[in-house]
């Protein structure tokens, strides 16, 4: 089948172009003046519209298996549809965790089955598991993710010294490792010397998990990919104080890219006073209202890559409780990141170009996918978001395709919107409705750059050998 978008504006991160755009077996086979390109088996009509390449959202929780009650490959990949969004990358925190390759095996079953939208799949970084990284990453991990700080299926967060031997092992396969970068001793001390002494306000998760948590964490994360060479991403940055520390880290040559959200950038630990206040509980916190600006900043000049949404479903009455730690972390975010960034853009503080830099080719760069993915040109795969940058709508929680119907954007009129998606030239929404059928979707295997690891005649394996001199 061949398809034809026609009169759309092509916005690539170096520009646009008022093209059509001829699709074959999955692929852009042709860019031509409108009306140049000749017929085809379908016709999309986009006058007026913007051709972005598809939205890649490199950390979402589908919580399929193990927590289905929560969201599964089907919902969730509905609503990364919905939302523009043509591919996603899984965490590995479900129920069993993607720490062995049975486990993998599982997972990537499931997601074949259901998911509607490409992905990836990360395997867990663990204490227990460092002789099963290699085998993950053969059988096709898009990277690996390590939960230095607690998160949702309360994986314990590996010692340093696992850690480093990780590295050292991640930085010969070259796989990027996705990093929660919080300090779990500092923060558990902390929020259990709070809940002895009774303290159970919306400000006390924040507290617990100050500034320092974050940066500290960062830099430790940093220190070791810089000693072992490993390429690593800090995921959800939410923290002004780590941006001096990102700068730093980048122009010592480590290999570091770092993603924010886009509730940090709207929204403020203030809000958490106000009624409904209680949804905006996650890891890391929502912080002040002082933190959005340079997070901004550090976005629009690069040194933040990329916006992803740690989309985090649960269910509704999870997010309730007598006190702040009785309510889980997390809400939904795949299906609204798009129109809040394109809100962005209606408002001036970003162009679509930037748009299109840090929600497909930031994260195509990063984890090997660009030229595949993250671009609208010849030969690349046909995944695009076509939007509206000047149609409202109200963002609901009934609207929301997740199982986690909550969302603290529940009301906001924000001007951009969605009108169509395609995965590889085949529409999976349109309108606000989902046509594709499950298991339409397609894993994603990497093609990182050749390893480049350091410090080879220190690791874990080589002083292991008897007589090996530690230089």
């Amino acid at each position: 089948m061949t398809t034809l978008i026609t009169g759309a504006t092509i916005v690539n991160a170096d520009g646009r172009q008022r093209a059509d755009i001829r699709i074959e077996e999955g692929r852009i086979a042709a860019l031509g003046a409108p009306g140049t390109l000749g017929a085809a088996d379908e016709v999309i009509d986009a006058d007026g519209l913007y051709a972005l390449p598809g939205i890649i959202d490199v950390h979402v929780h589908f919580r399929d298996p193990g927590m289905t009650h929560k969201e599964d490959w089907l919902t969730g990949s509905q609503a990364a549809a919905l939302g523009g969004v043509t591919t996603i990358f899984d965490m590995p925190n479900t129920v069993p965790p993607v720490d062995t390759l049975p486990h993998f095996r599982q997972k990537a079953a499931e997601a074949e089955a259901k998911s509607i939208v490409d992905y990836g799949i990360y395997g867990l970084l663990g204490e227990h598991n460092l002789d099963q990284l290699e085998p993950l990453a053969e059988a096709g991990v898009i990277g690996f993710k390590l939960f230095l700080g607690n998160t949702t299926g309360d994986l314990p967060c590996p010692s340093d010294g696992a850690v480093l031997e990780g590295f050292e092992i991640l930085a010969k396969l070259g796989l990027r490792c996705s990093i929660h970068a919080e300090n779990s001793p500092i923060l558990f001390w902390r929020q259990n010397k709070m809940k002895a002494a009774g303290r159970t306000d919306a400000y006390a998760h924040l507290a617990a998990r100050t500034d320092v948590v974050a940066v500290e964490a960062l830099n430790r994360s940093a220190v070791l990919a810089d000693w072992t060479g490993a390429r690593i991403h800090i995921v959800h940055e939410s923290c002004a104080a780590s941006i001096p520390y990102i700068q730093w880290f980048k122009s010592r040559g480590v290999d570091i890219t770092v993603e924010t959200l886009p509730q940090y950038l709207y929204l403020s630990a203030e809000e958490m006073l106000e009624p409904g206040g209680h949804i905006l509980r996650m890891n890391p916190p929502i912080r002040q209202k002082s933190h959005q600006e340079p997070i901004w900043a550090a976005l629009l000049d690069g040194t933040i890559d990329m916006v992803a949404t740690d989309h985090a479903p649960h269910g509704v009455d999870e997010k309730d409780g007598e006190t702040i730690w009785d309510m889980a972390c997390g809400f939904p975010g795949v299906q609204t990141s798009v129109p809040l960034m394109l809100h962005a853009v209606s408002e001036g503080r970003m162009t679509l170009e930037d748009l299109v830099r840090v929600m497909s080719v930031a994260p195509a760069k990063a984890f090997g996918l660009y030229g595949r993915k993250g671009v609208i040109r010849v030969g690349a795969e046909a995944d695009i978001t076509l939007v509206d940058p000047g149609k409202s709508h109200v963002i609901t929680n009934a609207g929301l395709a997740s199982r986690g119907k909550l969302t603290p954007y529940d009301g906001w009129t924000v001007t951009g919107s969605v009108v169509r998606t395609l995965v590889r030239g085949r529409t999976v929404a349109v309108d606000g409705a989902v046509v594709a059928d499950p298991g339409t979707g397609r894993q994603l295997r990497p093609e990182m750059p050749a390893p480049a690891p350091r410090n080879t005649a220190t690791t874990t394996e080589a002083v292991l050998q008897p007589g090996q001199r530690p230089w």
